[in-house]
């Protein structure tokens, strides 16, 4: 069994964050692990709250998971804070971390900041960095961009992103995997290892229930990289993961529901 650590901030209605991460792992075929480094209360019409994890506690979980247990990849997430990314920074170049999969979180769906403006100069030199993925989508590949140009970004097309992907590959990280979601018609990623672009294509699913796709998909790779997929396999087979779960997402709440991370597993055992 191959195990993942997540590192990311808790969501109460359990469709991003920590709680996705851990059943995207399980949904995948690999150990889930978690390091906490917020708590936020939210459901499916947004965020209403966030509690900081203390930097000391967040260096304990990493330290209790590398001292003990073999880990064959990270997922990060929400880190909003600059000494959350120094204390995380420190402790993955501490353990030499592998397969480090970074989805730079920033303003969930509902408009809520999740990183600090001030500490988006940390996420880009302390942790993409490091990172063996960045997986960005258009608006968060746009704020990358304009803290390192110090002007306002535009991304509008596939060629577009192509550009931005090889500008952001330069900030250090080995692979970017610019998502496209809010670009209009069909769904299009563009992926980036320093010399080759492949774009990913898939068909656009006309659902509001989206809460936790960026979240689930990054945890999906590093699920499918702590398998020893090749970055482009492990990116096409967790779309595909993702495009399912989409596809048959929960509508539940009163916003935007989550995606289904079992819908095949309980395909299989004949619960639906």
């Amino acid at each position: 069994m191959k195990n993942v650590l997540t590192i990311a901030g808790s969501d109460s209605c359990g469709g991003a964050g920590i709680q996705a991460d851990l059943k995207t792992f399980s949904a995948n075929g690999v150990y889930g692990m978690s390091v906490i480094t917020a708590v936020t209360a939210q459901n499916t019409q947004g965020v209403f709250a966030v509690q900081d994890i203390n930097e000391s506690i967040i260096k304990s979980q990493i330290d209790a998971i590398f001292t003990d247990i073999e880990v064959d990849a990270v997922k990060i997430g929400m880190v909003s804070k600059i000494t959350t990314i120094e204390a995380i920074a420190q402790k993955l170049q501490q353990y030499k971390a592998k397969n480090v999969v970074l989805d730079p979180v920033m303003i969930s769906k509902s408009g809520y900041a999740l990183l600090n403006p001030e500490a988006k100069s940390a996420l880009i030199k302390k942790l993409i960095s490091q990172a063996f993925l960045i997986t960005p989508n258009i608006p968060e590949a746009c704020e990358i961009l304009k803290e390192i140009n110090a002007e306002k970004i535009s991304i509008k097309t596939i060629e577009d992103m192509k550009s931005a992907a090889k500008e952001i590959y330069k900030l250090g990280c080995k692979n970017v995997l610019l998502k496209g979601g809010h670009m209009e018609g069909d769904a299009v990623d563009v992926l980036y290892d320093g010399k080759d672009i492949t774009c990913l294509f898939s068909k656009r699913i006309q659902t509001k229930n989206t809460h936790g796709t960026g979240c689930t998909l990054s945890s999906a790779i590093a699920a499918n990289l702590a398998l020893e997929y090749k970055i482009n396999d492990a990116v096409k087979r967790a779309k595909e993961y993702i495009t399912i779960a989409i596809e048959h997402s929960l509508d539940i709440g009163h916003g935007v529901g989550p995606t289904h991370h079992f819908y095949e597993l309980y395909k299989k055992a004949g619960i639906i």
